[in-house]
């Protein structure tokens, strides 16, 4: 068990957009501490969406965003020798992390041309509620109802 807490670091948010979760995007697509390599993908999937919606791409991203984060999630309990599967409320933090992680996942199993390309696709799909994104977002919620009986064991 941890004595404390760790602090949470402060996320200054990025250049062009002047957001914290665009910032926190490329983070999650860094790979190998190739940073600027992260930001030129994550702006070029950014400029895709706005040449292919026509809207404002930082809308777009924060539709996505908003219809991927879980409102609940399941997590392991033991309770005199069984492990149960108790549906909790996931906090902002947290929602924020699966969000990105689903969607950078779907990102690398989607097949397509270059990582911006399918990057932009996959936020288009789960700004409108489609992609593989949703989909898992979709079998979190659907695990947490099906365990709705085990609720009485939140911590």
């Amino acid at each position: 068990m941890r004595r404390s807490k760790p602090e949470k670091r402060e996320i200054l948010p990025d250049v062009r957009y002047n957001s914290i979760h665009v910032q926190t995007l490329v983070k999650h697509v860094l790979k190998k501490g190739k940073k600027s390599l992260a930001v030129s993908l994550v702006y070029d999937a950014m400029d895709l969406i706005k040449d292919r919606t026509g809207k404002n791409a930082i809308d777009v991203f924060d539709t996505a965003l908003k219809n991927v984060s879980p409102a609940m999630e399941v997590r392991p309990r033991r309770v005199g020798g069984a492990t149960y599967q108790v549906p909790m409320e996931v906090s902002a933090d947290r929602r924020l992390t699966l969000a990105l992680r689903w969607i950078v996942s779907a990102t690398h199993e989607r097949s397509g041309k270059s990582f911006s390309d399918k990057l932009a696709s996959e936020l288009i799909d789960a700004s409108n509620e489609t992609g593989a994104s949703i989909r898992k977002r979709d079998e979190t919620h659907k695990m947490a109802e099906a365990n709705r009986a085990f609720s009485h064991y939140r911590v």
